[in-house]
């Protein structure tokens, strides 16, 4: 019998992770090669629903049954925690320990009471895993922790398959074994350089002449790689991304583009956004000093110990060409950024301009923007979604 697993939103964790939360449960981040939700259903298959932000409960609404499995979505799937997970008594609960020793609940097994309760911050039973957990907690953690994702989900991706053979015009670095490229996909007069980690090439990917792949890589189904692109360890491409110029250490979730020369390094992209042009973002302060980076729930820049953060940005967000973006910055959903000079390193969501200043960018002005991009993929903006994006409207005006 499949079991009933609902990957919930831990609320000080999904607020901690916006503006990439805003519009989708932290279960469908992209992480590695596939999403966390992807990662949890290829160790325990059944049925999976989500308990997320109410505003996002009717996109993505919870499938509650008497008897459940509760995984918290932010944490990342093995085969040894999935076996601990298997394994939970009806009533029980499973605890971790992150890096600094702070304890956090990996999972449960029980009712909607349960649940409630565990919400709520109620103590309840449960033992504790003695493993080692990797859980998304913060926004950098997902580039941080991209690299060795890619390393783990290689063999699960590859297993018992066998690719397509690489075009004799390629220049292979390293285990052709650790070069994996789907059917459909197209590469050719591309150096393949897998030395230092795997690479992994998605069904109907294209990956022009003259582009240098260094593993780990992921592209996901869809990508496209324009000429001379030159991509670096610890990337994810999200399916339908098309990207150009350097990549550094990147994670762009999916239908975004960065198609031309620019820098863009220790990131995180979200849905539908497009960088112009001679784009760049910093993700080295001049000083080499710690970087300090826009936390939501503080309302304020936070330590991050990190030396090197680059770009975060919401869905739907926009920037015109040669913009330039300071060290760490952080851009909500829906923002459109222009003109000369840097932009802050807090942009609210819905805001339009740059270093002169920003103005409130009108929903109207803001749907027809988003629906035509999403034309462009044959997708449309559905009621839901327009629902969806009017309440983190509302959300973003505390953050002007």
């Amino acid at each position: 019998m499949a079991k009933n697993i609902i990957l919930f939103d831990i609320p000080a964790i999904h607020n901690e992770l916006l503006p990439l939360s805003y519009t989708r449960p932290v279960a469908d981040f992209l992480l590695g090669a596939d999403t966390l939700r992807a990662k949890w259903k290829a160790f325990i298959p059944g049925e999976y629903s989500y308990h997320t932000a109410e505003y996002l409960a009717e996109k993505y609404p919870a499938k509650i049954e008497a008897d459940n499995v509760f995984i918290a979505s932010n944490v990342v799937a093995d085969q040894a925690l999935a076996e601990a997970v298997n394994a939970l008594d009806e009533g029980s609960a499973l605890f971790g320990k992150d890096m600094h020793g702070e304890r956090f609940i990996i999972a449960a097994r029980g009712g909607k009471a349960f649940l409630q309760n565990i919400l709520a911050g109620e103590e309840v039973p449960g033992t504790e895993y003695a493993g080692e957990v990797v859980a998304i907690r913060h926004l950098y953690d997902i580039f941080r922790f991209n690299g060795a994702q890619i390393e783990a989900d290689f063999p699960r991706l590859t297993a018992d398959r066998e690719g397509q053979p690489t075009h004799h015009s390629n220049t292979v670095i390293g285990s052709p074994e650790l070069i994996f490229i789907e059917s459909g996909a197209v590469v050719e007069g591309v150096v393949l350089n897998a030395s230092h980690g795997p690479i992994y090439i998605g069904r109907d990917v294209e990956v022009m002449e003259g582009s240098c792949l260094r593993g780990p890589i992921v592209l996901c189904e869809h990508a496209t790689v324009n000429m001379g692109t030159r991509i670096y360890p610890a990337t994810s491409i999200g399916p339908w991304c098309k990207v150009g110029g350097e990549l550094n250490n990147v994670v762009m979730f999916g239908f975004s583009n960065k198609a031309h020369d620019g820098f863009l390094g220790n990131a995180v992209i979200g849905e539908w956004c497009n960088l112009g042009a001679g784009c760049v973002a910093s993700n080295l302060k001049n000083d080499y000093t710690e970087i300090k980076l826009w936390n939501y729930p503080a309302r304020r820049f936070l330590r991050t110990g990190l030396q090197f953060c680059g770009l975060i940005m919401g869905d739907h967000s926009k920037a015109g060409i040669n913009t330039m973006f300071n060290t760490a910055t952080v851009a909500g959903v829906g923002v459109n950024i222009h003109g000369s000079g840097f932009p802050r390193n807090f942009i609210a969501s819905f805001q339009e301009g740059g270093a002169a200043g920003f103005t409130d960018v009108p929903m109207e002005k803001f749907f027809d923007i988003a629906s035509r991009m999403m034309a462009r993929r044959g997708k449309a903006m559905s009621d839901v979604d327009a629902r969806i994006f009017n309440a983190i409207r509302h959300q973003a005006e505390n953050f002007k």
